[in-house]
C-alpha cells in the first residue's frame, strides 16, 4: 500500500480530452456489419454471360486479410474462421478510434 493519490477506479481518458462522454443512450442502435471478400470489374457483356458454375476472379489474393466494415466504414481487417459450422472473422488489425471518428466525418 503506497497511500498515494492514485485510485484504481479512475475513469479511462482519451488523449486530448478530459473525460469520455457517456454513450449509453446509443449502445442499442443496430449497425450493419459486412466483410468484403474482394472486388471485380466486369463488362456488361461478360456479366450477361455468367451462369451457374461461373467463377469471378477477385482482386484479393488468397490468404490476404478481409476488410470489415460497419455502416460502410472500414473499422478492421481479419481472417476467416469456422465457428459451429458457420463462417466468422477473427479481427487481426483494428483501425484506431481516432481514425474511425475521422471516417465518420468523411
Amino acid at each position: 500500500m503506497n497511500g498515494g493519490g492514485s485510485s484504481s477506479k479512475e475513469e479511462p481518458t482519451v488523449p486530448g480530452s478530459k473525460e469520455i462522454p457517456n454513450l449509453d443512450f446509443i449502445l442499442d442502435i443496430p449497425l450493419e456489419v459486412s466483410v468484403e471478400l474482394g472486388r471485380a470489374k466486369m463488362l456488361i457483356s461478360d456479366l450477361l454471360q455468367l451462369g451457374q458454375g461461373s467463377v469471378i476472379e477477385l482482386t484479393k489474393l488468397a490468404g490476404e486479410p478481409l476488410e470489415i466494415f460497419v455502416n460502410q466504414k472500414l473499422i478492421a481487417r481479419g481472417e476467416v474462421v469456422v465457428l459451429n459450422r458457420k463462417l466468422g472473422i477473427r479481427m487481426t488489425d483494428i483501425i484506431s478510434p481516432i481514425e474511425r471518428v475521422r471516417q465518420l466525418n468523411a
